[in-house]
């Protein structure tokens, strides 16, 4: 993620909502998707500082009353207390009153937009265009039954659990999983968004080369022998992680989310100047992913925190990464 500038001159980043210098007010702007204080006009209207932009500016209501939010939207064609695109797509949030569930939705708008950014950055369909798969996320805590993250139809479900870091962390050694984080989550489950948006009924021929056949055995056999039998023996040489051996729908949400996560550290290397030049292909981006995993690898052992970047990248897992960035050029 690249760092952003106040009209002051000081550094602001993804997430910030005040200038730590000026005490600006900050925010994302939907015109040119940059962190920005907006200028106040005379008349109390807020418009963005920059030359290339110019949007009229009203902060996302989740911005003003949930504090939850940092994007603005854009005021010359929203009405009052609207929404911004990101928190629109929220169809359900967890039930308020209980104290530590703010903090918990915060957590989750936050790796949600996060991930969102990436995703229209490199070109992804994030609107329905001409399909009837709408992009969606709800938010939802145990209750009656135990919430499931997972994909359905283009609507996302994330389990409150996820949010919690002492749950995650008691799931992430259960499972034997090397990360297991919400920024993780959205992006393997935007992966089955992408499935359905540009694979299912336009490129499955080529889809199944790699991934292999979706339709035998089906989703259902194929999770009931994951859970009984584990993932396949020597698994690294033909896939992302263990969990990707389940079914090539899974196997490609999880290729997928490693793709963005390749993507996102690739751009933030770049914006602090780590990368002195450009990477046009897949395969140059992945040798410079891997060198400078594993710099921090090294740097979280010193720290005693997990690797960054845990992951084999065998040839094969490379083939269905260039597959993932096809869809994107085309």
């Amino acid at each position: 993620m690249q760092p952003f500038q106040c009209t002051c001159g000081n550094l602001l980043f993804f997430n910030s909502t005040q200038c730590v210098k000026c005490g600006n007010q900050v925010g994302m702007c939907p015109g040119c998707w940059s962190v920005v204080a907006p200028t106040k006009q005379h008349d109390g209207r807020l418009r963005c500082p920059r030359n290339d932009c110019g949007m009229w500016l009203a902060p996302c209501h989740n911005y003003v009353v949930e504090k939850v939010c940092n994007q603005y939207v854009d005021a010359e064609h929203s009405g009052a207390d609207a929404l911004c695109e990101s928190c629109a797509m929220t169809v359900l949030i967890p039930d308020l009153t209980i104290t530590e569930n703010r903090q918990r939705w915060r957590e989750l708008e936050n790796a949600k937009r996060r991930v969102l950014y990436t995703v229209r950055k490199l070109g992804y369909p994030l609107q329905p265009g001409n399909t009837n798969i709408v992009l969606s996320f709800t938010f939802e805590a145990d209750v009656f039954t135990r919430v499931q993250t997972g994909h359905s139809a283009g609507r996302i479900t994330i389990s409150l659990r996820e949010a919690d870091t002492v749950e995650r962390e008691k799931t992430r050694v259960q499972f034997g999983e090397p990360q297991r984080t919400l920024v993780g989550h959205f992006r393997h489950e935007l992966g089955h968004y992408i499935w359905d948006r540009l694979v299912s009924g336009r490129d499955e021929n080529r889809f199944r080369e790699w991934f292999g056949d979706e339709r035998s055995p089906t989703y259902e056999e194929a999770l009931a022998r994951h859970h009984s039998q584990g993932p396949v023996g020597n698994w690294q040489g033909s896939f992302i992680s263990a969990y990707a051996t389940m079914h090539p729908w899974e196997d490609f949400a999880e290729t997928f989310g490693a793709y963005l996560d390749m993507v996102s550290v690739i751009h933030t290397a770049q914006r602090f100047d780590l990368v002195q030049y450009p990477l046009p292909s897949l395969d140059k981006m992945l040798k410079e992913y891997q060198r400078i995993g594993l710099i921090a690898n090294e740097w979280n052992r010193d720290m005693g925190l997990l690797d960054l970047v845990p992951e084999i990248f065998s040839p094969r897992v490379v083939e269905k990464m260039k597959y993932v960035d096809s869809l994107r050029q085309r």
